[in-house]
């Protein structure tokens, strides 16, 4: 029997007291746990701030920003500081003694680009990468906002499979008393016993599977929002699902077109590659720069008797500014050849643009009527539902007047509960179906998560 099992609760013969009591213990926490359910809003939010796949998106998109603020230093000016000191001798036949001199020097120079073409080119580039960095956090959002979701129904769905299963059992286990009193009494077979001790067995390791297949689902939920014990919401009663809004698909694919993350950066990357033909092109160009420059000299000279020659004691200051023009003339065909790599490299990315394009609207396109077709099978299902529970009642009346037997109250019994866990599991399906249109359409946002938050109990 699983721990997870509600008729798991008498002590374990021959264990020590202690252990018997921390047990208890444990399962008074698990209960209380499960007392304090959570809803999807909660568990997003929490997802946000432990996930690792999502903060390490958010952190690649934070960095974004001082990318972008390095390349644009190419409009700031620079300035550097060099200072030297150097100690000089002079050994010459045409005077008497050695020469001895020492020299201090510090310098400041700076530059201001004045006409760069290819530094416009390159900023502007930049901020098209800041561009696609924001798309790549909002597609890591949607999809956590995906695998929160998806592991939160799945947790759902499987207590629903569980609770079913128990129920399964729990119905079997009355069958197999009433065909043991009936075979004790005469008035039935041995083979209506053994019919439903085999089903019951069945049963058993469906429930036992369900166990397993709960407690799986629940760690997964635990690890990616960083909690213990999570208990998610049940659908409110009666269940309302959420509608398509707009109901014309050609709404969601125009919109998919424009506003999807994965489009938007194929559009960027084009943008990019165009930016660098340009930048290629301006190879041909001049460029023209500001130079300045402060410097002081300090020297320290000594001379032989009757020298003329050497540098002479003293500071010495000077200062310059300037224009600096440079025309490039020749590079053995190397820009000529970038531009016509760049053209190429343009139509690729036109043409992966086209790819996204299409992948998106078809992926949009399927989702909307696979949103579609799970509300009519919910429909189906609970009229399924309603029409199981229906041929249960008349099979279980006929089995007590003697036209049906033990086997056909068994079979309408399965019916009922595969339907139910069926419903469920669509159900859940319709939900998560809405929140992938919606991702497949670039509309997906945190504010999804709250309207979902909507169809759950309070």
């Amino acid at each position: 029997m699983s721990l997870l099992s509600p008729r798991f609760h008498s002590p374990l013969p021959g264990r020590p007291r202690a252990l018997v009591l921390a047990l208890g213990l444990a399962l008074g926490l698990g209960a209380a746990s499960a007392a304090r359910a959570q809803s999807l809003e909660d568990l997003y939010q929490a997802a946000r701030g432990y996930d690792a796949t999502y903060l390490s998106a958010r952190a690649q998109a934070d960095s974004a920003q001082y990318r972008l603020a390095q390349v644009k230093a190419l409009r700031l000016p620079t300035a550097n500081v060099a200072a030297s000191t150097n100690r000089n001798r002079a050994d010459t036949p045409y005077l008497q003694d050695n020469v001895y001199g020492t020299a201090n020097q510090v310098a400041l120079s700076a530059r201001q680009s004045l006409f760069n073409r290819a530094n416009s080119q390159t900023i502007a580039q930049a901020e098209k990468a800041f561009e696609v960095a924001g798309a790549d956090l909002e597609t890591a959002e949607q999809d956590l906002i995906l695998r929160v979701s998806q592991a939160y129904f799945d947790v759902l769905a499987a207590y629903d499979t569980r609770a079913t299963a128990q129920a399964s059992m729990k119905a079997i286990a009355e069958l197999v008393a009433s065909a043991k009193r009936n075979f004790e009494v005469g008035t039935a077979t041995i083979t209506d016993t053994r019919e439903a001790q085999a089903r019951f067995d069945l049963a058993r390791a469906v429930e036992l599977q369900a166990d397993n297949d709960l407690i799986t689902k629940r760690i997964l939920l635990d690890q990616l929002v960083g909690r213990l014990n999570v208990v998610p919401k049940q659908l409110a009663v009666p269940v309302k699902l959420p509608e398509v809004v707009p109901a014309n698909i050609d709404e969601w694919v125009e919109r998919a077109d424009t506003e999807h993350p994965s489009v938007r950066k194929a559009r960027l990357a084009l943008d990019v590659a165009k930016l660098e033909t340009e930048k290629a092109r301006a190879g041909h160009l001049p460029t023209l720069d500001m130079v300045g420059s402060v410097g002081v000299n300090r020297n320290y000279g000594i001379s032989g008797p009757g020298t003329s020659t050497g540098t002479l004691p003293g500071t010495y200051n000077n200062a310059s500014i300037g224009l600096q023009l440079n025309v490039p003339v020749f590079a053995g065909f190397s820009v000529q050849n970038r531009i016509k790599e760049t053209l190429v490299l343009e139509d690729k990315s036109q043409n992966d643009l086209d790819a996204a394009r299409r992948g998106v609207a078809q992926a949009t396109r399927t989702l909307f009527y696979g949103v579609r077709s799970g509300n009519a099978q919910v429909a189906a299902l609970e009229a399924a539902e309603s029409s199981s529970q229906l041929a249960l009642e008349a099979t279980q009346l006929g089995f007590k007047v003697g036209v049906r037997v033990n086997l056909d109250v068994l079979n309408a019994q399965s019916q009922l509960f595969s339907t139910r866990t069926q419903l469920a599991k669509a159900r859940y399906d319709v939900v998560m179906a809405n929140l992938r249109l919606r991702q497949a359409s670039g509309r997906l946002k945190p504010e999804d998560v709250s309207a979902v938050n909507g169809f759950l109990q309070p």
